[in-house]
């Protein structure tokens, strides 16, 4: 399949080859398109790296997605190698490990902080430095989770800053259509990831997430990464300020019968 042939952009947020980020490139890469890499730090090179040279990368950077510098260069060297993007991916996000337990309530200042700079406005630093240099027709989209919407038990600040990442895209998707430029969500329902394992009761989610769902089984990375291959092709060329929901139905259930009797059997 030749989706993505001539097609170049560049992918924020790929950390290992168990990550929703790695699977999209992935049907990026055997769909023709050309993907440049970015790595938080001398960390996480050793694991960004290897992935990024078996999809033949010409541009592999370091890059904190809170430094407008960085992200500055970052993309200047896109223009010097690449001239125009057709793609943008933006799948970062972090929060203190000790804010993602216990209440949302108890969340310092500092924490919060962080999470939002790291997860939300780091998506309106990189379209900011991107603006420049996008193909008209280009795609931008972030990756974002039903804890944005409603209350996930465990996902606290991260769900605060999921819901800012949502509205930013709308504001985003605003300011670039004017250049026919298309910012989208990718909504992934829970699915098995290293990041995930640093959500308390992650297990039980999976669990949930199952009995919840229609089609009665958990989202695995390749639907997510065939949804992301979708929202940065040209098969999406109309959709724009959306949160396409990747969750086997999660999002449109409030409960599901399996749901309910659990719940009404441990109030008996």
């Amino acid at each position: 399949m030749n989706l993505m042939q001539g097609k170049k952009g560049i992918i924020f947020g790929v950390s290992n080859h168990r990550g929703i980020a790695y699977a999209i490139a992935q049907q990026l890469y055997r769909a023709g398109a050309e993907i440049a890499f970015t790595y938080a730090g001398e960390v996480m090179e050793s694991r960004v790296r290897p992935l990024a040279e078996e999809m033949n990368a010409k541009i592999i950077m370091s890059c904190d997605v809170t430094k407008e510098d960085e992200v500055a260069a970052v993309f200047k060297e896109c223009e010097k190698v690449y001239g125009k993007l057709d793609f943008v991916v933006h799948a970062v996000a972090f929060a203190n490990k000790e804010d993602l337990m216990g209440r949302f309530i108890d969340t310092s200042n500092d924490g919060f902080t962080l999470a939002q700079n790291v997860s939300a406005y780091s998506l309106v630093t990189i379209c900011r430095q991107a603006e420049p240099i996008l193909n008209e027709g280009a795609s931008v989209f972030a990756l974002t989770y039903l804890g944005g919407e409603y209350v996930v038990a465990n996902y606290n600040v991260m769900g605060v800053a999921k819901a800012t990442l949502e509205s930013c895209m709308r504001y985003l998707a605003a300011d670039l259509g004017k250049k026919g430029v298309r910012v989208n969500c990718l909504s992934a329902g829970a699915v098995k990831t290293l990041a995930a394992k640093g959500i308390s009761g992650f297990d039980k989610m999976l669990k949930a997430a199952i009995a919840k769902a229609p089609l009665q089984r958990n989202v695995s990375l390749e639907d997510v990464g065939k949804a992301g291959l979708y929202l940065a092709s040209d098969l999406s060329t109309g959709t724009t300020g959306q949160i396409l929901y990747v969750d086997c139905g999660c999002h449109a259930v409030y409960a599901s019968l399996e749901e309910m009797e659990i719940i009404a059997n441990s109030l008996a």
